[in-house]
Order: C-alpha cells, then sequence, then structure tokens
C-alpha cells in the first residue's frame, strides 16, 4: 500500500509543478524537454547494479520490435505531457487530472474488444455503465460557462480570437483523455506481445524515456532555430522538479502492482480514484480552483464510473 500511495502522491506533484511554472515563470516547454534526461538519469540509477555499477545493465536492441515502438511511445509521451501542462495552466489541475485518469476507459475497451483478453467474459452490464459515465464524466468536467459580457455603448468588439482561445482549452483536457489512453493502449499492447519478460521494465522505460528525449531535443532545436525559444537556466531548475517524480511515479506504480500480486484490476482504479481526489482537494486548498456545479457531478460520476469498473475486485 505504501507503494501505491507514493505513485499517487507522486503523480499529484507532477501536475502541481505545471500550474506553478508560471507562478516562477518557468518555460514549460523547456522544463518538459529537459525532463526526460533527468527521467534518464533516475531510472539509469535504479536499474539492477548487477555485478558492478548501477545502470551496468541497460542496453538497446534494435533488431526488437518492442524497441522501436518504445522509441514511437517515447514521442507520444513527449507530446502527451505537453497537452497536460497546457490543460493544468488553462483548465485547471482537477480537470486535467480527471481527463488523465478516466483515460484507463480506452485500454479497457481495446481490451474487450480489439485484444480479447482473458477478462473480457467477466464484463458485466454494471461495468458498461462505468465505461458510459466515465465518457460522461469526462464532458461534465470540462464544461466552463462563458463569462458574461458587459453591456457598452457603441459597436460590440470582435470577441472571435476569445471564442476560439475558449474553445482550444475546453478541448485541450479531451486531447490529454484521448493521447493518455492511446499510450496505455499501446503499452498494454507491447506487455501482450513484445515485453520479453518482467524484469526488463526499467530497461524498456528508459527506452521509451531515449523516444522522448530524441523527439524533445528535436522540437527545441526547431524553436530554437526560428527564434522562438531562448534558453533558460529556470527551466532546467523546473525539469528536475518535473522529473524525478515523472519517472518515480511510474516506477512506484509498478512496485504496488508487485507488491499486489500483479492485481492491475485492483490497482488502477484504486490509483485513478486516488490522484482524482488528491488532485482536487490540492486544487481547492492551495489554488483556491471553483467547481461549477457541472464539475462536481463529473467529479462524483467519474468516482462512481471507476467503482462500477473494478467492483467485481472488492465482492
Amino acid at each position: 500500500m505504501l507503494f501505491l500511495l507514493l505513485s499517487i502522491v507522486l503523480s499529484v506533484l507532477l501536475l502541481l509543478n505545471f500550474r506553478l511554472f508560471p507562478r516562477y515563470d518557468i518555460n514549460t516547454f523547456q522544463a518538459i524537454v529537459f525532463n526526460y534526461p533527468v527521467c534518464f538519469l533516475t531510472g539509469w540509477l535504479l536499474m539492477p547494479a548487477g555485478e558492478s555499477t548501477p545502470g551496468q545493465s541497460f542496453s538497446i536492441d534494435l533488431h526488437q520490435t518492442w524497441t522501436w515502438m518504445a522509441f514511437a511511445l517515447g514521442v507520444g509521451f513527449i507530446v502527451t505531457f505537453l497537452l497536460a501542462g497546457a490543460s493544468t495552466q488553462r483548465m485547471g489541475i482537477t480537470v486535467t487530472s480527471l481527463a488523465n485518469n478516466l483515460s484507463l476507459v480506452i485500454p479497457v475497451c481495446f481490451s474487450l474488444f480489439v485484444f480479447s483478453s482473458g477478462n473480457a467474459a467477466r464484463f458485466d452490464a454494471l461495468n458498461y455503465i462505468g465505461l458510459v459515465l466515465a465518457i460522461v464524466a469526462v464532458g461534465l468536467s470540462t464544461y466552463r460557462p462563458s463569462a458574461p459580457v458587459a453591456a457598452t455603448e457603441g459597436p460590440a468588439p470582435d470577441s472571435s480570437p476569445k471564442t476560439r482561445r475558449s474553445l482550444g482549452a475546453v478541448l485541450l483536457p479531451v486531447a490529454v483523455f484521448l493521447c493518455y489512453g492511446a499510450t496505455n493502449t499501446t503499452i498494454n499492447y507491447m506487455n501482450i506481445n513484445y515485453i520479453p519478460s518482467a524484469d526488463k521494465t526499467v530497461q524498456v522505460t528508459l527506452t521509451m524515456v531515449l523516444g522522448a528525449i530524441v523527439a524533445g531535443a528535436v522540437m527545441l532545436l526547431i524553436r530554437l532555430v526560428r527564434g522562438q525559444e531562448t534558453l533558460q537556466l529556470r527551466s532546467l531548475v523546473g525539469a528536475v522538479t518535473l522529473g524525478i517524480p515523472n519517472f518515480l511515479s511510474f516506477y512506484t506504480l509498478l512496485l504496488a502492482l508487485s507488491a499486489f500480486g500483479g492485481n492491475g484490476a485492483l490497482v488502477y482504479p484504486i490509483y485513478n480514484i486516488g490522484v482524482i481526489l488528491v488532485a482536487s482537494a490540492v486544487a481547492g486548498l492551495f489554488f483556491q480552483e471553483k467547481l461549477s456545479t457541472a464539475n462536481r457531478v463529473g467529479l462524483g460520476l467519474a468516482v462512481l464510473a471507476i467503482g462500477l469498473l473494478s467492483w467485481q475486485q472488492f465482492v
């Protein structure tokens, strides 16, 4: 249980970093790009020591299909991370955490209808209701009522740019939901078909991180050449505070799975509910994020949906 609690806290720390970056004038894009080398170093130090030094057992086999899939996942990770950062800053911690955690609907659907996992036969009517409620919860949690426009004399100002920004902000959590779902589904597919063995988990994770490092470096170089970025030292500080919990949140989740005998159907729902509730509490206590009635209903439906998806594990 300790590893599971640590994973929940570390996951919320990621969202806190995104929320605090603007306050300390930290370039979110640069912090995300540089956080992946920090992730790699953190993971390398956690590699089994073998007969000598940490990290010695890490290697890349370019002849393996899963290696290239892991690289591709790394690219997906950095894109998803960028979307999560933008969503946290524009839509808030609670909404982003909901979109992130409820994305489990996507890999569950693929497991049932595409991968034909052994648990498909146990999926009952309550589980399907949970899937529908989860999608509804994402929609309600992203709802933001339009601010009233004060009456003024003369022609009304052009509000189309503001409207476009508002629509774009609302779509950010939806994009986070889809991207997290797609990456988690790909990870499940790799586990079923390509991952060589459980003891290679950290090695596979580091290969994914390498893909993110390459993609981030290319994106940063392009922006530097175009004059869209200027390197900031404080972004490196942000990369450290982001990169360490980024890797450790995933690593402690794997340790929690091992502690519960690999029972992901039990661990993942508790993890997701924990992140949603802790993120909501932190957002309310420290950032005074206000939730509308629709948002509160969405939060309640989110917890109910995850409970319905996993109720069989508790009876």
